[in-house]
């Protein structure tokens, strides 16, 4: 399957799985802020993995199955190096 990298494909994808209408009711389905969907919409905000982990929990679906509406291709997410330390040192 050769998808694209395409942010706008799991918001829509989201909204369409938790009956959101708008993106305002699926940043409160997501208990995600309207300006970060907003941000992820216009590519001015990456999905991060934890984003991405919330999204998943929120919709009742897997990392990997946002991940292949996503067009992800990398085999592995990493976590930026400040979380990496942050969960080291809990």
């Amino acid at each position: 399957m050769n998808i694209s990298y395409a942010p706008n494909r799991l918001l829509d994808t989201l909204a369409e799985w938790l009956r959101a209408a708008n993106d305002r009711q699926l940043s409160r389905l997501l208990q995600i802020s309207l300006p970060v969907i907003q941000g992820i919409r216009s590519g001015r905000i990456s999905l991060s993995p934890s984003l991405l982990l919330m999204m998943a929990e929120c919709a009742g679906k897997t990392v990997d199955e946002l991940r292949q509406v996503l067009g992800e291709r990398r085999s592995k997410a990493r976590m930026p190096q400040r979380l990496h330390r942050q969960l080291r040192a809990a």
